[in-house]
């Protein structure tokens, strides 16, 4: 009688632990259903209730007749343990995504080791969506992948020398609705030498200009009226030949440059005041036909 007892105890907790398993083990591969919702047996105390009986039914089955409370009370902490194991989670931990979501992928489309979408110029944008391939590195796009144009004058912002022409105004290569006077680029006294904020200007001329290899520019100096007209001319000569040679150690190609010095034959303000002098004394950036 006994041993039927201790048989079936011990079936019964298997029953219910390996239930218990069976169930953790079927909610972590997502192949449970609503209709046999079998979590209740997840609950630690139900696991631990199983666990004990369990152990607590094996220590009565082997302890025999003499000593079957201590063996069944040996067991019951034993299956504390084992109770815990049976409704460990198994459940496996969420791996993060290797690269950004760029939602729906249509099949043929050529991905990298990770399984993400080829971005071959690194803006962002995949390949298959990328309608501007190439883009320089660096260069902000929008989400068709080609540069930004914040004028929308046909010249994208990288290279447009003019970022802020009105809209519908008709512009040239360099964006520019014509020349541009490049404002703060300015020299030392009676002299050729750029000043250190004229080199910073330039910077920004010389970048653009690097990327837009299809143009050619020239470059004119201009003075106001004070001073022999033959020197000032002379003066104009040297200040646009010196923009060009810094404009080439910053990468711009020589041969896509030419500096011309107008002198005082082009002023754009009166030579009667101070302000227009400093106006008329200037070096402009024209596209070079």
């Amino acid at each position: 009688m006994k041993k039927s007892t201790t048989g079936l105890l011990i079936g019964s907790a298997l029953v219910v632990g390996l239930s218990g398993c069976a169930s953790s083990a079927s909610q972590s591969s997502g192949q449970s259903s609503a209709s046999s919702d079998s979590s209740w047996y997840n609950h630690p105390f139900v696991c631990g209730l199983a666990g004990s009986v369990i152990a607590g039914s094996i220590g009565y089955a082997v302890s025999g007749d003499s000593d079957e409370e201590s063996g069944a009370a040996t067991g019951a902490v034993v299956g504390g343990a084992i109770g815990g194991l049976l409704c460990a989670d198994r459940t496996p931990e969420p791996v993060a995504p290797q690269c950004p979501s760029f939602g729906e992928v249509p099949a043929g489309v050529a991905v990298d080791a990770q399984g993400c979408p080829l971005d071959s110029d690194g803006d962002g944008v995949p390949d298959f969506r990328d309608q501007c391939p190439g883009t320089p590195a660096g260069v902000e796009v929008n989400a068709s992948g080609c540069p930004l144009d914040s004028d929308n004058d046909g010249v994208p912002d990288y290279r447009d020398q003019c970022p802020n022409t009105p809209a519908g105004v008709e512009v040239n290569a360099l964006g520019c609705p014509d020349s541009v006077v490049l404002q703060d680029v300015n020299f030392e006294f009676d002299s050729a030498e750029l000043t250190s904020n004229a080199r910073n200007v330039l910077n920004g001329v010389a970048e653009r200009l690097v990327n837009n290899t299809d143009v050619r520019v020239s470059i004119e100096g201009h003075t106001d009226s004070r001073g022999p007209d033959a020197y000032n001319k002379n003066l104009s000569q040297e200040r646009a030949e010196s923009v060009a040679r810094y404009l080439a150690s910053r990468g711009v190609a020589s041969n896509r440059m030419q500096s011309v010095g107008f002198g005082e034959e082009q002023p754009v303000a009166s030579n009667e005041t101070e302000e227009g002098r400093f106006q008329n004394r200037r070096v402009e950036l024209d596209e070079w036909k």
